[in-house]
């Protein structure tokens, strides 16, 4: 988001869990577009609200797995925000081969993107080409 839009909006990602390192695929097909994912973590919503995040500023949340979607929703209790539920592909267990498992991710990262794109408009910063 961060990478299309720059400074536009206040980002921040957050996971059901906070326990996972961020897949080592992931991080391979992310610097593949100029993305830099090493230090990154997946940070939980108790989490970030234990690290003095205000949950109810946010104005919207994606969720990108049915789990992450029934959380979000369960904080509409509490704020008032919008959730929207972007089906993607999981390809964590996809494919054989490097090859294969790396095309799997190329794809996800690709969903979200165009998904990104179709919501919130054409890119203002110049993204590097996948």
């Amino acid at each position: 988001m961060k990478r299309l839009y720059g400074q536009r909006a206040y980002v921040q990602s957050a996971g059901v869990h906070n326990d996972m390192e961020v897949d080592g695929f992931s991080v391979a097909v992310c610097r593949e577009i100029g993305v830099e994912l090493d230090r990154h973590r997946s940070r939980s919503f108790e989490e970030m609200q234990e690290w003095g995040d205000d949950l109810g500023q946010f104005d919207l949340i994606i969720a990108l797995s049915p789990a992450s979607q029934r959380m979000a929703l369960e904080l509409t209790r509490f704020f008032h925000m919008d959730v929207e539920y972007w089906p993607i592909l999981d390809p964590t267990g996809i494919g054989e081969t490097r090859e294969a498992k790396l095309a799997a991710y190329r794809q996800t990262r690709d969903m979200i993107r165009d998904r990104m794109i179709a919501r919130f408009g054409p890119a203002t910063e110049a993204p590097a080409e996948a």
